[in-house]
């Protein structure tokens, strides 16, 4: 007989909840997981989940974490107190469980055992599910970033964004606003679209006409760079896991600056460093960011030049172009020379011209 499967949905804190060991994660914002929506429904054994903050998000993983476990089972859902920890009881009550629930660390705790008849499932599941907003003109699924408008932001590199060419990247991609402005103003980019989470992928797959696409479902915090972009290799409906291009002529980036609903500047600073990293000598990146955040600094350490091409409504517009070879080699040389050309210029010390620490 197989040994029963329990699963987890999310990061859950220690602490919190115990989650059993080899329990397999099925959230879509962990590259790799299985997701959610294929365990066959009555299948698991137990469920640990850490509720979305988004409440359509959310009534959608609880309905689909119900219809993945036996009658019997239990599940365990959790989220901080102001990210939909007042309301988990109410929702998993209206779905037809008993529950239990304490306080602590600042999360609701819900606890409940999966009953024999539930309701309201499939209701809560299409509700969350992708849909076509005819005022965009673009897929999208709530839980995605900005899913129902277009980024300010992103809206401000639009207007800006030239005629790219050769194989570049969207990194975050989200839905693929500006992967899909890139084909448009060049239907023969290859393009690699890269986030964290797989809806996104997803859906961004259906937003960004033709062929040329690779798709790459990687966290950049523990991602590897492949070496090299697999430009004239054909693609794949699946996507890489945890693997980025090199190589590449352009990358176009909005970059989150919040993790789990905190700010954390780290973040877009990452997303730079690794544009950097995916980009070839003399590549450029494109790129938008709120105007508090402190990335110029950054962006000047990676890159030969840097332009603020746009600057409206709390949003900045960068363009960053990367060092040739050439051009590193001639820095490090004028550098050589500076340094050489000081130490000729300074005055002999008494007793020799040698000089050393003590």
């Amino acid at each position: 007989m197989p040994e029963p499967i329990i699963h987890i949905y999310g990061v859950v804190s220690s602490g919190l909840a115990e989650v059993p060991a080899g329990a397999q994660q099925c959230s879509p914002r962990v590259p790799g997981a299985s997701p959610l929506g294929l365990v066959p429904a009555g299948s698991s054994a137990g469920m640990v989940v850490h509720a979305p903050a988004s409440v359509i998000e959310r009534r959608r993983v609880l309905a689909l974490a119900l219809r993945a476990l036996a009658p019997g089972a239990p599940l365990v859902a959790i989220a901080h107190n102001t990210k939909g920890g007042t309301r988990l009881v109410k929702e998993l009550e209206a779905f037809g469980c008993s529950v239990t629930s304490e306080h602590k660390r600042h999360h609701r705790i819900v606890r409940a055992v999966r009953p024999e008849h539930v309701h309201g499932l499939q209701e809560a599941i299409d509700d969350g599910d992708a849909i076509f907003l005819p005022d965009l003109g673009l897929w999208s699924q709530p839980g995605l970033f900005n899913w129902d408008r277009i980024d300010p932001g992103s809206a401000l590199l639009l207007e800006h964004l030239p005629v790219t060419t050769g194989c570049g990247a969207d990194l975050g991609c989200g839905i693929g606003v500006l992967a899909r402005a890139v084909r448009e103003k060049n239907p023969a980019a290859v393009l690699h679209l890269i986030d964290i989470d797989a809806r996104a992928l997803d859906i961004a797959r259906r937003n960004v006409p033709g062929d040329g696409l690779f798709l790459h479902w990687a966290d950049l915090r523990a991602a590897r760079i492949s070496g090299a972009s697999p430009v004239g290799e054909r693609q794949t409906e699946m996507p890489l896991i945890g693997v980025l291009p090199a190589g590449l002529d352009f990358v176009v980036c909005n970059p989150p600056f919040h993790d789990a609903g905190e700010e954390d500047k780290s973040l877009g600073k990452l997303f730079i460093e690794r544009a950097a990293d995916m980009l070839r000598p003399g590549g450029q990146l494109w790129l938008t960011a709120n105007r508090h955040l402190p990335y110029e600094a950054i962006l000047r350490g990676r890159f030969e030049t840097v332009e603020a091409i746009a600057d409206r409504a709390g949003f900045k517009v960068y363009a960053a172009t990367k060092a040739t070879g050439r051009t590193q080699a001639a820095t490090r040389e004028t550098s050589r020379r500076a340094s050489s050309s000081a130490a000729d210029s300074r005055p002999a010390r008494k007793g020799g011209g040698r000089s050393g620490h003590r």
